[in-house]
């Protein structure tokens, strides 16, 4: 099995509070895993950790088998769309695009590539400012992708999206994982997650859960949501 992405034994230490504490999963090809928690469980800083924003205290998270700062051209590898990765209002979404591929060290045709795949080509010439929430979600996924990579790392992808912006990206992620990509997906929109996700890993601090969809399902009884709350309850 090919591995795209490793946490080892990843721990962060803020000041005297562990915020991940001895964080350990895979994220395989060809498989979406969704990464869960409530707020100020850690995930925001595993993913930090996972694309080099933050270094480990302990432990370590890799990509391709080694650490996200040191790949060469990282943005053709691996697609990262974070919470606070904030586009410039003033842009038009084909200028972000357009710097976005500089920076990824890609072709121009790459830019009307993904304007299409997340169909925003009809409004690549507006100012960023006046694009909706979910229209700005589509931009930041279409950032991610811009240099064709093989592992996307996505927090929270489905906020502010329509339900048709929420079935295109169902497709988009069955596609990504089916074409030999893989994703890691943090969300808080659990029956949303349960449509998309392969793999299940629930975060508060330490896991809690790391498992397939279905062995979650089954721990809830039918529902990943009911899986959750009942993990988070026996973690008390």
């Amino acid at each position: 099995m090919t591995i795209h992405a490793s946490f080892e034994g990843f721990s962060k230490r803020r000041g005297q509070r562990l915020a991940v504490d001895d964080l350990t999963f895979n994220v395989p090809a060809g498989r979406v895993v969704g990464l869960i928690g409530p707020n100020g469980a850690g995930k925001s800083t595993a993913l930090a950790g996972l694309t080099g924003l933050v270094k480990a205290t302990s432990g370590r998270a890799t990509v391709f088998g080694m650490d996200y700062r040191s790949l060469k051209r990282p943005a053709t590898k691996v697609g990262v769309n974070l919470d606070g990765m904030e586009v410039e209002p003033g842009l038009t979404g084909r200028r972000h695009l357009q710097i976005c591929r500089l920076a990824a060290g890609v072709g121009r045709e790459n830019v009307e590539r993904v304007l299409d795949q997340v169909d925003l080509a009809a409004h690549a010439d507006r100012k960023v400012r006046d694009y909706s929430l979910g229209m700005k979600q589509r931009l930041g996924i279409a950032s991610a992708i811009i240099g064709n990579p093989r592992l996307l790392v996505l927090d929270e992808p489905a906020n502010g999206l329509d339900p048709e912006g929420i079935q295109w990206l169902r497709g988009f992620l069955h596609g990504f994982a089916e074409s030999g990509g893989s994703a890691l997906v943090s969300s808080h929109q659990l029956l949303e997650l349960e449509q998309v996700v392969h793999d299940v890993v629930i975060l508060k601090q330490r896991t809690l859960f790391h498992g397939t969809l279905e062995e979650a399902k089954v721990l809830g009884g039918g529902s990943l949501e009911s899986a959750y709350f009942k993990i988070l309850e026996g973690a008390r």
